[in-house]
């Protein structure tokens, strides 16, 4: 019997000693994953650095666009956040007022009972347990009524008790609503702040708008603006490639095998549509863009890797997402975008949202498909409206 235990022992001393062993390997394993996103994301920093200065060089008034519509993008992403606190506080004053209610209701009900039992205490006076005591006539009424008078001092007791534990419920509750009103008043103070500061960037914007539009106008270099920003964007995408072609994107089905089948990102009206011709000199629309409200939430059409989150000229704040295959989905325009490079998406994943961004003149969403740096008709692919949101 003991060789048997022994045995079970040993064996299970092995396998916990395996589960260890693999479970090492599994951190060594992610942490080694982690390390090489690390130095992807920093590959992919030092090539925006490098766009960024040719595109400051090429045109101050753009690098200072940029600088304001990044900082529009983030100081509206911090009032979302301020929102979703602001409705969290909100939600828990409401509780805790209920609460309140509650707990004053409760007290208001045993102060009643205490009253009633000091009001009949008073009324019977302290001399009848005495003039029981006194009377020796029948004991065994003597014990019964004793009993009965010490049942009503405890309960009165606990009474009390619960008295004083309901007005101990009370004050806590009266500190935690004070504290989540002065948490409330905070929020609402640093709110306004943060809408102070998205109106000032959006002054500066519109004026950086309109010198560049002046620039423009002045020189008659709007085709070669154009063009340069699309040279930018492919340059962009075969860096991209290059730097990712290590990280192959695997998915169930092939986003090769769903032409026709994708959802749009979002429910828009069409503005440009691909292929239209965007500006003298042979310039055509490489996707289309969908007139859309500020703000509406933008979905990734498929499976894939965000390998691209941050402003770039002429498309504002974009997001690209790998899908595999050499094919890639673009979202431009964003106000914000809410992914990162490195981050994994599925189909419907909330990834921007939209705006005017890159000097755009309304709301509304760029979208393309690519295959390498081929763009392709994104009305081939997509069919499906999205659903509202």
């Amino acid at each position: 019997m003991r060789c048997l235990l022994s045995k079970h022992l040993i064996c299970i001393a092995g396998l916990a000693a395996l589960a260890a062993g693999a479970l090492a390997q599994d951190t060594d394993l992610t942490q080694i994953k982690e390390r090489e996103l690390e130095e992807v994301r920093a590959q992919i920093s030092r090539l925006k650095r490098s766009m960024d200065k040719r595109a400051v060089d090429r045109d101050r008034i753009t690098g200072e666009l940029q600088a304001a519509e990044v900082k529009i993008s983030e100081t509206r992403l911090h009032l979302k956040e301020l929102e979703r606190q602001r409705d969290f506080s909100q939600k828990k004053k409401v509780e805790l007022d209920a609460r309140l209610v509650v707990k004053a209701a409760e007290l208001k009900a045993e102060t009643r009972q205490l009253e009633a039992q000091v009001r009949a205490a008073y009324t019977s006076g302290q001399q009848e347990r005495m003039k029981l005591l006194l009377n020796q006539h029948d004991p065994a009424t003597l014990g019964r009524l004793m009993t009965y008078y010490r049942y009503l001092s405890e309960f009165r007791g606990d009474n009390i008790e619960a008295v004083n534990g309901r007005i101990r419920e009370l004050g806590d509750l009266s500190e935690q609503m004070l504290a989540e009103e002065k948490r409330l008043a905070g929020l609402a103070r640093a709110y306004t702040a943060e809408l102070n500061e998205v109106s000032t960037a959006q002054e500066e914007r519109q004026g950086l708008l309109s010198a560049l539009q002046s620039k423009i106008n002045e020189e008659g270099s709007e085709i070669e603006r154009l063009a340069a920003q699309e040279q930018d964007l492919a340059r962009l995408i075969t860096e991209l490639t290059s730097i990712l072609s290590d990280y192959p994107i695997t998915s169930e089905e092939p986003f090769s095998d769903l032409k026709g089948r994708l959802t749009w990102p979002i429910a828009g009206s069409l503005l440009h549509d691909f292929g239209q011709p965007r500006a003298a000199g042979g310039l055509k629309w490489n996707g289309v863009v969908l007139a859309a409200a500020r703000g509406r939430e933008i979905r990734a059409v498929y499976h894939g890797r965000v390998i691209f989150a941050d402003w770039l000229a002429g498309m504002g704040l974009l997001v690209i997402v790998d899908h595999g295959g050499g094919y890639m989905s673009l979202y431009g325009y964003n106000e914000t975008t809410l992914k990162i490079a490195g981050d994994w998406v599925a189909p419907g994943d909330v990834i921007a949202t939209v705006g005017d961004s890159g000097g755009q003149a309304r709301s509304a969403l760029y979208f393309e498909i690519r295959q390498g740096t081929k763009p392709l008709n994104p009305r081939s692919w997509v069919s499906k409206q999205p659903s509202a949101n």
